[in-house]
């Protein structure tokens, strides 16, 4: 039992390090991040956003969950929805149950108060993807997702959306069509210019705006001025 609980935190360290680890560089650049949406609108209050990528495994689910933990930090009111309900990972993320959730709201099958659950984050919330419906992007289109935008925006400063890969799906460009703008994670080294160009395409044809990007899993060298700052034992 002590085992596992072990190897839960270790998975919990290495995919929310903006809470586990706060002094780390890699949390500093979400805060950056955080930083460079904030000025991206200084005339216009950004309350929705989407995270997503052009293809899977780009690093989009961590990349939301830590986004939402560093505006959380700030003292916003934040709620984290996992929009991907293909393949959702959020649960995983912050190790919750996904009995009900965005789904069992769309279909009325449950209530957002009920389906919303507190995280370990302070001031952080959570709204996981629930079960995996048959038809994703009509749900996602529905008018039951206006609506229940519009209920959670009373109630949260910022909701962040996990999205699909836009390139895979059309369900990341429903939600972003349904926000005040889009982070595009781009992998560094395994995403191809033309695929992140054509992801930033099929974002602005959704009549999103592109909020900010993220190159992940950038492997910073040693003898970097950050490395040397922050030290290598962070």
């Amino acid at each position: 039992m002590a085992r596992r609980q072990k190897k839960v935190l270790q998975q919990t360290a290495r995919k929310l390090i903006a809470f586990t680890t706060p002094k780390s560089y890699v949390a500093e650049q979400f805060r950056t991040l955080r930083t460079n949406i904030t000025f991206s609108s200084p005339d216009t209050d950004i309350r929705t956003m989407v995270v997503t990528s052009a293809a899977p495994s780009e690093g989009k689910s961590t990349t939301s969950a830590n986004l939402a933990v560093v505006f959380a930090q700030e003292g916003k009111k934040v709620l984290l929805v996992d929009g991907d309900m293909r393949k959702p990972t959020t649960h995983y993320t912050f190790h919750m149950g996904n009995t009900i959730g965005l789904s069992s709201v769309l279909t009325r099958q449950a209530t957002a108060e009920d389906a919303i659950r507190p995280t370990a984050v302070e001031r952080l919330d959570l709204l996981t993807c629930g079960p995996i419906p048959p038809n994703p992007a009509e749900l996602l289109a529905s008018k039951s997702m206006d609506l229940l935008i519009k209920q959670l925006k009373e109630k949260y400063d910022l909701i962040v959306f996990d999205a699909p890969p836009v390139l895979s799906v059309t369900d990341g460009q429903i939600i972003a069509n349904k926000c005040d703008g889009t982070v595009l994670v781009v992998n560094s080294g395994n995403t191809e210019k033309e695929m992140a160009l054509k992801a930033k395409e099929a974002i602005t044809a959704s009549n999103s705006k592109i909020i900010g990007a993220v190159l992940n899993n950038y492997v910073l060298a040693k003898d970097s001025h950050y490395y040397q700052y922050y030290g290598s034992s962070e």
